[in-house]
């Protein structure tokens, strides 16, 4: 069944809803006794929960084997990506049914960049209605990361980071995350991590920039050691930070800064706000729109907040862009 196919029967209220929720994530433990029961106003809905790697494959599966027209998924960025992942090896995009993002974990960069917008049960309550009604559903379309890498597992995600603010990622998931901090409190501590990192400029481990190279698709070759290097199809990251500006006419946005920069203080706020372009390339500062890019390193790498390991630095890390996929907003 094509996606137009989806969208008639979604506008026609005869479509069939797959839920998908991970009772672990951030948002879904500190309001879930309020999202269930907008769950329990969904018309038709087909429920699975999962929590895990092996349950996010099994639910998909089955919600898949449903033939559902529009699968959303109450969660946040690390169970996306696997579900994403799994899609990906599963079906062709043409056949996904269409994607909804409903911001439950405790990072949300896909589903708040996509504009889902408010607490997860209000969300809830507004597919409720949209479902009640004959409408033309909001759709956004987005490409994914696809990353490869010779004897690996192909990775797919919205977001890859290597250097300070992988560390930060990585810190966050460990003592942060085990004492319960969730949402914009949770998201200040990874930035002002990464940031701190940044101006200290420090060669511990902890705040080690990293290593690598780096191939645009033109064939022009970047070798150092930078403190960090982010490749994203999402329009802004966390708390609206967009540190990015290429102007090519690409779906990916690539944004690297050398360890020995210039005017570090006067860079921090564009960095930040979406003003990059006040940033010069002679003072180690980077940024371009992407399809494709190699990179080689031996180190740490993050994608949607899970973390990986590149080690072998002759074989490359592959990025590039997918087929577009198709999400409901709301």
């Amino acid at each position: 069944m094509t996606i137009e196919s989806k969208i008639e029967r979604l506008k026609t209220r005869s479509g069939k809803i797959g839920l998908l929720i991970n009772p672990l994530s951030g948002q879904v433990r500190k309001r879930e006794k309020a999202i269930r029961q907008a769950l329990d106003q969904i018309p038709g809905g087909i429920r699975c929960e999962a929590s895990d790697g092996a349950g996010f494959i099994s639910a998909t599966d089955n919600l898949i084997q449903a033939d559902v027209d529009l699968l959303v998924i109450i969660a946040g960025d690390g169970t996306s990506h696997a579900i994403l992942s799994h899609l990906f090896a599963l079906l062709p995009v043409a056949q996904w049914p269409i994607l909804m993002i409903i911001p439950g974990g405790t990072t949300n960069m896909t589903s708040l960049d996509l504009g889902m917008q408010g607490k997860p049960e209000k969300i809830l309550h507004r597919l409720a209605d949209y479902l009640q009604q004959a409408d033309t559903p909001e759709l956004v379309q987005r490409p994914v990361l696809c990353i490869e890498q010779n004897g690996q597992n192909t990775i797919y995600g919205m977001f890859f980071a290597v250097g300070l603010v992988a560390r930060g990622v990585k810190f966050s998931r460990s003592s942060v995350k085990q004492i319960g901090i969730t949402g914009g409190i949770f998201t200040f501590l990874i930035m002002l991590r990464s940031l701190f990192g940044m101006i200290l400029g420090r060669n511990q481990t902890e705040w080690a920039p990293v290593n690598m190279s780096m191939i645009k698709e033109d064939g022009k070759k970047f070798h150092g050691t930078y403190l960090f290097a982010l490749i994203s199809a999402l329009d802004c990251l966390l708390l609206n930070i967009r540190p990015y500006w290429g102007r090519e006419t690409a779906p990916l946005h690539v944004t690297w800064v050398d360890q020995h920069r210039k005017k570090l203080w006067r860079s921090v706020w564009p960095l930040l706000t979406g003003k990059g372009h006040l940033l010069k390339t002679q003072d180690g500062y980077h940024s371009h729109n992407a399809t494709t890019l190699t990179i080689y390193l031996n180190d740490e790498y993050i994608v949607d907040g899970e973390l990986y390991r590149s080690t072998d630095p002759d074989e490359p890390l592959r990025i590039s862009a997918t087929q577009p996929v198709t999400f409901l907003v709301l």
